[in-house]
């Protein structure tokens, strides 16, 4: 094999016509890694995403890159040509460079947004700002770059430009992330789980079919609550988000994005506290049993 990258999570090599990736225990937030690892955390991404390839595939007839799990935390998957830019909207085989999700519930960087007014309630089909938790009326479609250095929403009109694809793809694409997560939604309910948001990412095949690639439906890509907790207002984190509160809570986010507002240093990101560590490894072992129903 032939050593290619190191992405924040996985490694990737190239073995001819497939790539391998092999899953680490490396965490990070806010695009910066945690300089210390989580046990176990990488066998549940590889174990839980591979998991959720199968049931695509088997459910919904819906094509993916995923070809078979390897050992607990490496995959084989069909290899696209990456590009950062799309030449053309008739360009075939390649990984779309760029990051779709969808929200159900008001969280995370949609409620920054709100705050500081870059999105709008009226966006969201609300005439109020939502709270932390709130449903949304209906889901709410967001697409983000991929390989610029820091993630950042896109208008569909530049999202198409730099992903070479036409506004019928993108709803394609949109269409069929909704009905990979009935499934996730599905195994998410029978667990007591909320699936209050996800990413996804897809590549084009010859016929310019969407294929879907990376990784989706973990506690790293998509977002989880606690149901029975919701119902009485509380929301209890089940996904990396719990990490990232920390950070919050800790006043270091406030820190690196005044930094990188100011166009300064970036603050060192401290590592997290042991006790921390055996929480984290707990829940994505506790992930891949909710989200699978299986056992660890």
């Amino acid at each position: 094999m032939q050593f290619l990258r190191s992405g924040k999570v996985k490694d990737v090599y190239e073995d001819g016509d497939h790539l391998v990736f092999k899953f680490s225990n490396r965490i990070s937030v806010f695009d910066m890694i945690i300089p210390n690892e989580v046990p176990d955390k990488g066998a549940s991404l590889c174990r839980t995403s591979s998991y959720w390839f199968n049931q695509v595939e088997k459910q919904l007839g819906m094509k993916t890159h995923f070809l078979s799990m390897q050992d607990p935390t490496t995959m084989l998957v069909r290899k696209f040509k990456t590009v950062e830019r799309a030449k053309s909207k008739s360009e075939k085989e390649y990984v779309i460079p760029l990051e779709f999700v969808i929200r159900y519930y008001a969280a995370g960087s949609l409620l920054d947004r709100l705050k500081t007014g870059k999105v709008l309630p009226v966006d969201l089909g609300m005439k109020a700002k939502p709270a932390h938790g709130e449903k949304l009326p209906e889901p709410y479609f967001e697409v983000t770059t991929k390989f610029e250095k820091f993630d950042r929403p896109l208008s569909k009109e530049e999202a198409c430009e730099i992903g070479g694809i036409t506004n019928s793809e993108l709803e394609n694409i949109f269409e069929a992330s909704l009905k990979i997560d009935t499934i996730i939604d599905r195994n998410a309910t029978k667990s007591g789980l909320i699936h209050a948001d996800g990413k996804k990412e897809f590549a084009l095949d010859l016929n310019r079919q969407p294929v879907v690639v990376d990784t989706f439906g973990t506690a790293d890509e998509d977002r989880f609550w606690d149901s029975q907790k919701l119902s009485t207002g509380v929301v209890e984190e089940y996904s990396k988000e719990f990490v990232r509160q920390y950070y919050r809570k800790i006043g270091y986010h406030e820190k690196l994005y005044s930094a990188r507002t100011l166009g300064k240093a970036e603050p060192d990101i401290p590592p997290l506290p042991n006790d921390m560590v055996k929480e984290v490894s707990a829940l994505y072992r506790k992930m891949y049993e909710m989200l699978t129903l299986s056992r660890w």
